[in-house]
C-alpha cells in the first residue's frame, strides 16, 4: 500500500509528519532486524528536482540510499530506541529548500553529512 500525504511545506508541519515516520521506525528497526544507521552501509542520495518521497527504515536499507528525512528519521528512531531523548528538526537551507536534522540533549546532528551530503 502506498500513502500521499498533500501536507502545506511549512517546517511545523513537515516535523509533525516527520514524527510519524521516527514512531513508524520504532516500531519497524526491531522487527527487520536494522542494523545501526551509520554500520548499514547506506549514503545519503539527493532526490531529483520536482521528486519527494519519504520511505521508512527497512525500504532506505534495502535500496542502499536516502535523502535527509530518509536518513534523520531512522537516526531519530535508532537513538529513541536506546534511550536517548531525540526527534527530527527541519530548517530553511535555502528559499526552496529544507533540511531535516537530528536533536539529541547534546545538540543536532546531521546523518546526511556523516552518510556523504
Amino acid at each position: 500500500m502506498r500513502v500521499t500525504v498533500d501536507a502545506p511545506a511549512e517546517p511545523e508541519i513537515l516535523e509533525a509528519l516527520c514524527a510519524g515516520l521516527v514512531a513508524a521506525n520504532v516500531e519497524l528497526i526491531p522487527i527487520y532486524g536494522l542494523p545501526p544507521l551509520y554500520q548499514a552501509g547506506v549514503i545519503y542520495r539527493r532526490e531529483p528536482k520536482g521528486r519527494e518521497r519519504w520511505q521508512l527504515a527497512p525500504q532506505t536499507f534495502s535500496i542502499g540510499h536516502g535523502d535527509c528525512e530518509d536518513l534523520a528519521t531512522w537516526r531519530a528512531a535508532e537513538l529513541q530506541l536506546q534511550g536517548v531523548g531525540a526527534r527530527v528538526r527541519i530548517y530553511r537551507a535555502s528559499r526552496r529548500t529544507m533540511h531535516v536534522i537530528v536533536e539529541t540533549p547534546n545538540g543536532y546532528e546531521d546523518p546526511s553529512r556523516v552518510l556523504g551530503m
